[in-house]
């Protein structure tokens, strides 16, 4: 595979942010349910994204939120693209809304990129290079579970496992600090990754969701387990558990067993 460079991506991603208004001039439209919407930003983003990636390096498939774009068989290598991860927030002019771009080498993250662009805030990563918001080094914080925060939400898409989170974030809640909640799941990892949170749990997250957000996280000192205890696969969906340290991410685990004994989807 042809060497990809972080800063191409960055200039790339920043580019792409060019494509969301926040004056309200977008389509928007239901994908299914009155919870999942996509707007015409989302797609503008997705297409700016594909094609400049496609030229640059033709060999890299790509797997994408929108469209059902998925072209991974036969890649080594592959983009895992959210256009606009918190589309909810974004329809509404919320800040907390980004452009994730992952690319996936070999089944494994290994280079990450989040823009959030109401905030300025450039978040960055390859393996086992470290992370970055805006080119300045970012790392986790020390935080036991007791004083930590919880990112989590109630599985927005499949509202029949809602019981299921909530009784899990309620045991965690009693243990922690207190519980947040901003409507990205990749703002919330990187904001993790910086040092402004310490724990996360999601039922079931897309790929798109964590890939890139995932590796920032992990190059800043946190963990990540699914379900099973393993890294979860940027191929699919997957339950998404994590931590500033492995000890906090497995204390969430063993919550997690204790109201769910296989994963329901």
């Amino acid at each position: 595979m042809e060497t990809v460079e972080a800063g191409i991506i960055e200039a790339i991603v920043r580019a792409a942010a060019t494509f969301m208004d926040r004056t309200g001039g977008f389509d928007i439209k239901e994908k299914g349910a009155r919870e999942n919407i996509v707007t015409s930003s989302d797609l503008a983003v997705q297409h700016f994204l594909m094609k400049e990636l496609r030229e640059r390096f033709p060999e890299i498939g790509f797997l994408c939120e929108e469209e059902d774009m998925t072209d991974i068989r036969g890649h080594e290598a592959v983009w895992v693209i959210d256009p606009i991860d918190g589309t909810c927030n974004y329809s509404r002019g919320n800040e907390n809304c980004c452009i994730s771009v992952a690319l996936v080498s070999g089944g494994e993250p290994v280079l990450g990129v989040v823009y959030s662009p109401w905030r300025d805030e450039l978040y960055s990563a390859e393996k086992d290079k470290g992370a970055f918001c805006n080119g300045k080094p970012i790392h986790v914080s020390d935080r036991p579970f007791e004083k930590g925060l919880l990112f989590t939400a109630m599985s927005l898409y499949k509202k029949d496992l809602a019981k299921a989170c909530s009784d899990v974030i309620y045991d965690l809640y009693i243990e922690c600090n207190d519980v947040r909640r901003t409507g990205s799941a990749a703002v919330e990892l990187c904001l993790m990754a910086a040092g402004f949170a310490e724990l996360y749990f999601e039922m079931r997250l897309m790929p798109w969701d964590f890939a890139a957000a995932g590796l920032i996280l992990e190059e800043a000192g946190g963990t990540v387990c699914s379900f099973d205890g393993g890294r979860p696969s940027p191929y699919k969906p997957s339950m998404f558990i994590a931590a500033n340290c492995p000890e906090s991410c497995r204390r969430i685990l063993g919550t997690v067993r204790k109201h769910i004994h296989e994963l329901p989807f």
